[in-house]
């Protein structure tokens, strides 16, 4: 099987995608309001105490890493990127599982498609996307839904929070009534603040380390709230009724759009993926008919022409129906 054909046509299609995203993308507004809400925090709050204060933590609070842990953020890009996601999936997953389950997933993929006869270079390529797209993606999963469910259940313990603050509670009381009193992910996390709070961390830098962990707006705007209030005063149970009402109403705005959308979605993705099926099942059934594309160079190039299209055609439905809040 000639080879260069076959690596020069993925390089050029790698290449084209790339081109295609850098033409589409535009300025995102998720890291503009990102940048928007880390310099008023950093106007807020205290550079280097909150700096001193975090070290001390990590020595008491720390959790050493094993030897696998260790091995593979060697080994894997970005490690502590990828730290920070797994701790906002909830989950005690650690880097050197993930490592393990990537490295499994690609020698699994790898060995069954050399079992169905697979072209070696054709079997190694999809192995390694598949090994490392499908744990990624699997996390990936696992933090929208711990968000969605955090962000629903968020407004209830602002309320929460509210009627603490009315009946005369202390704020730091209150949040440990909400971390005992709400399930969920909600109350996980204000039992950490509360926790955090007990051995000595101020309540700013305890919500700040929340914030960054779970990386959602509400709760940023949550907490900014709360530091403007603490410098300037003023009725703390009003602004944050105020900011309940408000997340609500944005809960709402987000469910409404992702209705209005859902048709096209699933239009997208049937569309999208009958192809991929139709020559997955004809491969089971039939792979010498199916084999003369990674053989014949016309077909390769027909198949990479058609993934590109196909691929453009994918990201311009998926900027045309997502909407920023």
């Amino acid at each position: 099987m000639p080879l260069v054909p076959l690596i020069s046509v993925v390089l050029g299609a790698g290449f084209m995608l790339l081109l295609v995203f850098f033409a589409f993308a535009g300025p995102n507004a998720e890291k503009a309001q990102s940048r928007r809400l880390t310099s008023l925090k950093e106007r807020h709050s205290g550079a280097a105490s909150e700096a001193a204060m975090a070290a001390q933590m990590r020595r008491i609070t720390g959790k050493r890493d094993s030897n696998m842990d260790s091995a593979m953020m060697r080994l894997l890009p970005r490690p502590a990127l990828l730290k920070k996601r797994l701790a906002m999936t909830g989950k005690s997953w650690t880097v050197g599982q993930y490592g393990m389950v990537t490295v499994g997933a690609m020698a699994l993929v790898g060995g069954l498609l050399a079992l169905r006869g697979a072209p070696i270079l054709v079997s190694l390529l999809i192995s390694v996307v598949i090994g490392a797209g499908l744990p990624h993606f699997w996390v990936g999963r696992t933090i929208k839904k711990r968000i969605a469910k955090f962000n629903a259940k968020f407004p209830d313990a602002i309320e929460l929070l509210v009627r603490g603050l009315r009946s005369g509670l202390p704020i730091s009381e209150t949040m440990a009534v909400v971390g005992a009193e709400v399930p969920g992910p909600v109350g996980e996390e204000f039992r950490a603040v509360s926790d955090k709070m007990k051995i000595g961390r101020t309540m700013d830098a305890a919500l700040q380390d929340t914030a960054d962990r779970l990386g959602t707006p509400e709760f940023q705007f949550f907490v900014i709230s709360i530091a403007i209030q603490r410098e300037t005063g003023g009725n703390l149970a009003e602004t944050l009724a105020n900011l309940a009402t408000v997340l609500r109403g944005r809960s709402q705005m987000k469910l409404k759009i992702k209705a209005m959308a859902s048709e096209s979605k699933a239009s997208a993705y049937i569309v999208g993926s009958l192809p991929f099926i139709v020559f997955g099942l004809i491969m089971w059934i039939s792979p010498g008919y199916m084999g003369n594309f990674f053989v014949d160079q016309r077909l390769i190039v027909a198949g990479a022409g058609g993934m590109i299209w196909m691929g453009l055609g994918a990201f311009i439905m998926a900027k045309m129906i997502n909407f920023e809040i």
